[in-house]
């Protein structure tokens, strides 16, 4: 009896183990692909690349953010686009902070730099439908870089 609930015990591990490292592979996957997903909208917008830009957003994807008279900001996503220059370059250094995912949704939040000027801080929310994820909501903040004393 002992040596069938030790094999049992074993067969768990096993098993248990396979399937994290299956989790762990998917999880990976999801995570390349949202990082794909949001290198469009950072690559998108420091190189006037409207396709890209496309590609990252959902087509009814807004902005939000809080103006100075602490008022609520809503931007449709297409004047968003609009506004970017094909093949115009800016000075727009990005980095992807963080990402967490689960199934079909992810949120993340990635920093924008926009030298002798702001960091903008962007949160996303992102949906996976019909085979790929979209960046359907962002929020960002802003702060102002301190001005060196010359």
């Amino acid at each position: 009896m002992l040596k069938k609930i030790k094999f049992g015990i074993v067969i768990t591990l096993i098993l248990f183990g396979t399937y994290a490292n299956a989790q762990s592979e998917s999880s990976k996957s999801e995570i390349e692909e949202i990082t794909a997903t949001l290198m469009n909208y950072i690559d998108g917008t420091a190189n006037g690349e409207i396709d890209k830009l496309r590609k990252a957003f959902h087509p009814d994807f807004n902005l939000y953010s809080v103006t100075k008279e602490d008022s609520l900001r809503v931007w449709k996503g297409e004047d968003y686009i609009g506004g970017i220059e094909q093949g115009k370059k800016s000075n727009r250094i990005g980095r992807i902070i963080s990402i967490d995912f689960e199934n079909d949704a992810a949120i993340a939040k990635a920093e924008i730099l926009i030298p002798n000027w702001r960091v903008f801080t962007d949160y996303f929310l992102l949906l996976k439908y019909e085979g790929s994820w979209k960046i359907v909501h962002k929020s960002y903040t802003w702060r102002e870089i301190p001005k060196k004393d010359e």
